[in-house]
């Protein structure tokens, strides 16, 4: 069997003392005045020598578990699945486990997750958060937990999030539509309080008011908890009912691939009969013929500074400043308009 790496050979590998290399090792070599030099080959030869520490035995020591929890809405779903891998990447560089949970958008599924993650002693919480989920925010921020929510937030709650800019993105998909000559254009989206999808609705309804173009007639808001059957038949409805529409902006990746299923279900093409563009990209918005225009989000800047602003809070406890991030979204142009 192969001999397993202690810090013992480490310090003996690379000159140091198994102190040095132990506070090294536990990201406290800057505050025990280890210079960068010092830091830096420790963290090499570790490297070099495929060190993997024994993670109970730090626990035990530190009362740190090195793991951080995610929780998001559906990890199958392409967008939070990117964030994931994104945020997984960052972690794993500095040597930190994630568990992955999906809420699926339901409250009280959200509240078990957050205490089984609790019980499991992680290290800090990355949340998209629920729509009744406030109150669950608010007790691990008395228990001092590290938080920080991505994708939504709360207003008015004192705690870090990144965020796209969803009313700006959202002006900027309905102001194209309209340069491109469309003129009666409407919104699918969720009937939901949640932050995110108000502030996309609030961006559509005032880029067509600036215009005198809006017509509330022209808004689907569904139900979240309904079967894709559900909503494919919906969406259909919506769709025969309003036939002078001639352009519609989807509020969210499932809901335009519902969308497209209304679509072929009635014969509709695009954008010869209507044009379309969705939030969030997936794989087959690219793949679909036309492809389909859509206003993307900056995913890996999203997770990079949400897992920065994560350790932030770990390493500097009480002090760390709250900040509450937007990050500008990309109107990627293809065929459906």
């Amino acid at each position: 069997m192969k001999k397993m790496i202690t810090i013992k050979d480490i310090a003996k590998a690379a000159n140091v003392s198994v102190t040095t290399v132990s506070f090294v090792l536990n990201d406290k070599g800057e505050k025990m005045g280890i210079s960068t030099e010092v830091i830096k080959k420790v963290m090499k030869v570790a490297e070099d020598m495929k060190y993997k520490p024994n993670m109970i035995a730090s626990s035990l020591r530190t009362g740190k578990t090195r793991s951080i929890g995610l929780i998001v809405e559906d990890i199958s779903n392409q967008f939070f699945s990117e964030l994931a891998g994104v945020i997984e990447s960052e972690a794993i560089k500095l040597n930190y486990r994630v568990f992955y949970c999906s809420t699926g958008g339901d409250d009280l599924r959200a509240v078990e997750l957050v205490n089984s993650l609790l019980q499991a002693n992680v290290d800090g919480f990355i949340i998209t958060p629920t729509e009744s989920m406030k109150s669950t925010i608010d007790r691990l921020l008395e228990l001092q937990r590290p938080v920080v929510l991505i994708d939504r937030y709360f207003e008015g709650q004192n705690v870090s999030h990144v965020v796209l800019d969803n009313y700006e993105g959202a002006q900027t998909a309905t102001r194209y539509l309209l340069e491109k000559g469309y003129k009666k254009i409407a919104f699918v989206t969720n009937l939901s309080g949640l932050v995110q999808m108000q502030l996309r609705k609030k961006g559509y309804e005032e880029a067509l008011k600036e215009v005198e173009l809006y017509d509330d007639s022209r808004i689907l808001d569904l139900e979240y908890h309904i079967t894709e059957e559900e909503r494919i038949e919906k969406i259909s409805e919506f769709l025969k009912n309003c036939t002078d529409v001639d352009a519609v902006l989807f509020g969210a990746n499932y809901l335009l691939l519902a969308g497209l299923q209304s679509f072929r279900k009635l014969g509709l093409k695009i954008p010869k009969d209507k044009a379309v563009i969705s939030f969030d990209d997936h794989d087959s918005f690219r793949l679909h013929s036309p492809s389909i225009t859509v206003m993307s989000q900056p995913i890996e800047k999203i997770a990079k500074k949400t897992v920065k602003l994560l350790m932030m809070q770990m390493n500097e406890g009480s002090n760390y400043k709250i900040e509450k991030e937007k990050k500008k979204g990309s109107l990627i142009i293809r065929e459906s308009v």
